[in-house]
C-alpha cells in the first residue's frame, strides 16, 4: 500500500491499522537498511529496503540501495562458477537499479549502481553476451561521472570496463568492432583501465577493491612493482565492506603469484 493511501485508511479507522497490518514506516526502514548495510549485513539490508519498496516501488534510494546490497551478496560467488542463484541476485539488482534511474535520472549513485549491476552480470556470461552489454555499462558509468566528477565507484566501473574488454581475445575484439557493430570497443585500452582505477584509488584510497583491481591490471601489464605496492597496502586497510575479507585474501594470493616476477618479464 502506498504511504498516502495508508494514511487515509488509518484516518478512516480512527488512526488504528487493520488487524494483522502495520502502517508503513519507509523512513525507519530506510534508516534500518542503511545501518544493516554499513554493519556488513546485506541480507538484512535487502529485507529492509524491500519493505520500503512494497509500500512505494518508485522510491529511488530504496531501489538503488537494494540493488547494491544484492550485488554485494552476488559477489560472494566467483564469476567463474556457474550459479543460477547468483545470476538471479544480479537480475534483481538490475531491475531495481533501472527503477532507481527512472525515478531519479539525476542521481549519480543510481547510474553507478546500474552500471555495476549490468557489469557484474556480464562477467558471468560468455564473450558474445558481454559484447552486447558493453555499451550500456560504459554509458551508465560515464553518466554517473558527469553528475558527480568525484564518484570513485563510477571510475572503478569504467576502469574495469576497459580492463575486461582488453582481456578478451584479440579475435573477439576484432569481431565485435567489425561484425557486431560494437565500434565502442575501439575506445577501450589498458591506459584507460589504469587511469580510471588510479583515479578511483586517489578519490577513495581506503577502498580495498579499488587497489585490488588496480593491482590486477598492473600485473596484466607486467608492472609488478606497482602491483606489489598496491597489494601490500591492503593489509593496512580496515575492513569496511562485506566482501573486504575475501578481497584481502584474493590480494594475498595474487601477491604470492607475482612475488618473484620482475617488471616487463
Amino acid at each position: 500500500m502506498r504511504p498516502i493511501a495508508a494514511v487515509v485508511l488509518l484516518l478512516a479507522l480512527g488512526g488504528r491499522p487493520l488487524a494483522g497490518q502495520t502502517a508503513p514506516d519507509s523512513a525507519g526502514d530506510l534508516a534500518a537498511g542503511r545501518a544493516a548495510f554499513d554493519a556488513r549485513d546485506p541480507e538484512t539490508a535487502v529485507q529492509d529496503f524491500e519493505r520500503v519498496l512494497a509500500a512505494d516501488s518508485t522510491n529511488s534510494e530504496a531501489n538503488r540501495r537494494a540493488a547494491l546490497a544484492l550485488i554485494t551478496l552476488g559477489l560472494v560467488t566467483p564469476d567463474s562458477v556457474k550459479s543460477p542463484e547468483r545470476d538471479s541476485l544480479y537480475a534483481r539488482a538490475e531491475r531495481y537499479a533501472r527503477r532507481a534511474v527512472r525515478a531519479d535520472s539525476l542521481d549519480a549513485d543510481a547510474h553507478f549502481v546500474l552500471a555495476r549491476a549490468i557489469g557484474q552480470a556480464a562477467l558471468t556470461k560468455g564473450e558474445g553476451q558481454r559484447i552486447h552489454l558493453a555499451a550500456d555499462i560504459r554509458r551508465e558509468a560515464l553518466r554517473a561521472i558527469e553528475l558527480d566528477p568525484r564518484h570513485d565507484g563510477a571510475y572503478h566501473v569504467l576502469g574495469r570496463w576497459n580492463a575486461e574488454i582488453m582481456r578478451l581475445s584479440g579475435f573477439s575484439r576484432f569481431v565485435a568492432r567489425n561484425f557486431l557493430g560494437a565500434g565502442i570497443f575501439g575506445q577501450a585500452s589498458w591506459d584507460g583501465a589504469i587511469t580510471n582505477l588510479e583515479r578511483a584509488v586517489e578519490i577513495a584510497p581506503g577502498r580495498i577493491i579499488h587497489r585490488l583491481d588496480l593491482a590486477g591490471v598492473y600485473a596484466d601489464r607486467k608492472r609488478y612493482d606497482d602491483a606489489r605496492r598496491e597489494l601490500t597496502t591492503l593489509d593496512t586497510l580496515p575492513i569496511r565492506d562485506y566482501n573486504d575479507p575475501r578481497y584481502k585474501a584474493d590480494g594475498a594470493a595474487l601477491l604470492s603469484r607475482i612475488a618473484s616476477k620482475r617488471d616487463g618479464s
